[in-house]
């Protein structure tokens, strides 16, 4: 699934985005799904079940990260008195957008970079998160979106290296590669996909904002999940592209180098919903709140390594999750 992750930020505009969204809309299934049948009730949310009543759709991109906060989304809707229909799991990332749209479905976990960049159409990321959520929030009204509080849960990109291999060159930031490409030439080999390197967004566009000395034959490319395999276990490349959010970075004991000149886009999770049933039901920026401000990176890593390393089930790994965080109980 997180091979899925770097076509998710494609910038997509113009007519193209108009046949890919009927294309997607046609195959996805928006017409199916299954009722959440879990037996919870309210613990620090829902109180009073201000949803007893309201029949509401989640959805969510088909990778897992994306589908365990749908399925959270779900699972505070239902505890909060809601009946819940899941539609998570969607092809892609344009199938869930234009779900939430048209509002064929009601609520999903977006990121602000993916709405700034690949729905709203801007070429250049706003530096500063905060001002970047206001700026889509402000920008999606008119597509009937309303965005709630974001979390600090940041999924975007990085380079990886072993803490074997840090234990020699102590790299701490991007700036801490580039120097030491200047330095030793050839020390630098990197790992990264096929289009990552080549978008002026990823690998060409890194090396010339940070003045790194990288040589097309230092440079492997190949499949997102094998980078990291071959990150921890191989010497044939010293660091690799990652997501900041990926279970793999804490499951192979990676470093990751912080991005200290920004050039990459914040890509901070929030909740979306159809404007028409957020002006009916309020309450759920109450509900999903508290959610998002006790998300971040941290956490996201590790619900990813129960799904992705482990094997478990994201509807579990969200419920288990929730209930152990006392946003909602059992029944």
């Amino acid at each position: 699934m997180r091979t899925m992750r770097y076509g998710h930020r494609k910038l997509v505009t113009g007519g193209l985005a108009l046949l890919l969204s009927a294309a997607t809309l046609g195959g996805c299934g928006l017409k199916s799904g299954s009722p959440m049948v879990d037996d919870v009730v309210p613990g620090s949310v829902g109180r009073g079940e201000p949803l007893k009543g309201a029949s509401l759709t989640v959805t969510s991109k088909n990778f897992s990260e994306n589908i365990i906060l749908g399925q959270m989304i779900g699972l505070i809707f239902k505890a909060a008195g809601a009946e819940v229909l899941d539609r998570t799991n969607l092809p892609g990332s344009i199938s869930a957008r234009e779900a939430i749209v048209k509002g064929d479905a009601d609520a999903m976990y977006e990121y602000t970079g993916t709405a700034w960049i690949t729905y709203l159409g801007n070429a250049k990321p706003i530096v500063d998160s905060g001002e970047q959520w206001t700026a889509v929030r402000d920008a999606d009204r008119s597509h009937d979106v309303s965005w709630l509080s974001p979390s600090t849960l940041n999924n975007t990109y990085s380079l990886g290296i072993s803490k074997q291999n840090n234990a020699k060159y102590k790299l701490k930031t991007m700036s801490d590669v580039a120097a030491l490409s200047k330095k030793e030439p050839g020390a630098v080999t990197i790992c990264v996909e096929n289009e990552f390197a080549s978008r002026d967004d990823g690998l060409p566009g890194m090396v010339k904002a940070y003045g790194m000395n990288i040589p097309a034959s230092s440079v492997q490319k190949m499949d997102a999940g094998i980078i990291y395999t071959q990150v921890s276990k191989s010497n044939s490349c010293l660091v690799g592209e990652v997501f900041t959010t990926d279970g793999r970075i804490k499951s192979l004991d990676l470093d990751t180098v912080s991005d200290d000149k920004r050039f990459f886009p914040n890509y901070n999770a929030a909740p979306v919903i159809h404007s028409s049933t957020y002006e009916k039901y309020p309450e759920i920026a109450d509900l999903l709140d508290p959610l998002s401000k006790r998300l971040n990176t941290g956490i996201a890593q590790e619900l990813n390594a129960k799904v992705d390393v482990d094997g478990q089930d994201p509807h579990e790994v969200a419920k288990d999750w929730l209930i152990e965080e006392g946003f909602i109980k059992e029944g």
